[in-house]
């Protein structure tokens, strides 16, 4: 079951010729879900593994004082904007 506003968006696909049918645009949408979902997993697993490497660090000892964790990441921030520009 879709909602009204998903047929239309299946049946604006459909009309455009992109796809053959209705049953094509959902195979392609889970498709996608599935390739979200799968790159999710894999910024969030990397994600994990930087806050172990993090910790592990601090077990040894290796942390940094926080007002320069704040300003390198500042300064990160700022990069990034700058870049983006």
């Amino acid at each position: 079951s879709l909602t009204p506003k998903l047929v239309r968006i299946v049946e604006k696909k459909v009309k455009s010729g992109l796809y053959t049918s209705a049953s094509e645009v959902v195979r392609e949408a889970l498709r996608l879900l599935v390739h979200m979902d799968d790159a999710r997993r894999r910024r969030l697993d990397e994600l994990n593994r930087q806050i172990d490497r993090g910790l592990a660090e601090l077990d040894r000892g290796e942390g940094i004082p926080g007002a320069e964790s704040r300003r390198r990441a500042r300064r990160r921030l700022r990069a990034a904007s700058a870049a983006r520009a």
